[in-house]
């Protein structure tokens, strides 16, 4: 029981205020990365130590193919406008919470601190003690809590689920499965865990990365060796 209850552990991650990630499925493996490389040459395992040394190899001369036959599904629940990055990553399968089928809770990303416009980069944030954030808070809160009782007032009128969403606004958490090869989750963790990324979708690429790491350690190493060297 102390296994399961440790794998579960490693396998799921609380993510901001409200959200989660969690490891639905697995497929695969370093091992079956390997074996899919050294299957080009009819050959098969030579021993955890070369075996290690092949992931290593593979990733430092950008052999991608066979940690695609590595196959993860998670189960995410995240803000809309954090999810609205994520599928960016188009090379995944997702499957979304609808609201035209079912009504939207009342659950929505409050922040613990604004952040102000970096004025450097043009898209990104950066951290600063000069905003007011308790009266800022409380200006966010307040709108979030009337969109939220206009989406009901509407569904109490008659209109249509479909519709009704519309008012809310991209804090709002949804969840959605996302299926993805160890290929593409690599490319999704090199982009958004790098420091230029969104702060939110940061913490949840972190929350995949410990995932990934307890599933495949030996291409997590490899990987990470190769994301220093790239930052040099």
């Amino acid at each position: 029981m102390a296994d399961t209850t440790e794998k579960q552990n490693r396998d799921a991650c609380k993510v901001l205020d409200k959200g989660f990630v969690k490891l639905v499925d697995f497929m695969g493996g370093d091992q079956r990365a390997v074996e899919s490389a050294r299957v080009t040459f009819g050959s098969a395992s030579k021993g955890e130590e070369k075996d290690r040394k092949l992931v290593e190899y593979l990733l430092a001369h950008a052999h991608h193919s066979p940690f695609e036959h590595s196959v993860f599904q998670f189960h995410v629940k995240l803000p809309i406008f954090v999810a609205r990055q994520w599928m960016r990553h188009r090379m995944a399968s997702y499957n979304e919470i609808s609201a035209r089928y079912t009504e939207v809770l009342e659950e929505f990303y409050i922040p613990a601190e604004f952040r102000v416009q970096d004025k450097i980069n043009r898209q990104g944030s950066a951290k600063s003690g000069a905003l007011d954030t308790v009266r800022l808070l409380a200006i966010y809160q307040k709108s979030l809590e009337s969109s939220y009782a206009a989406y009901r007032g509407l569904l109490e009128a008659g209109v249509a689920r479909e519709m009704a969403r519309m008012i809310l606004p991209v804090a709002q958490y949804t969840q959605f499965h996302w299926t993805v090869n160890a290929r593409s989750l690599m490319n999704f963790l090199s982009l958004r865990m790098d420091s230029h990324a969104q702060a939110e979708i940061q913490a949840y690429a972190n929350a995949i990365a410990k995932i990934f790491k307890s599933r495949m350690p030996w291409t997590w190493e490899a990987y990470s060796k190769h994301e220093m060297k790239k930052r040099v």
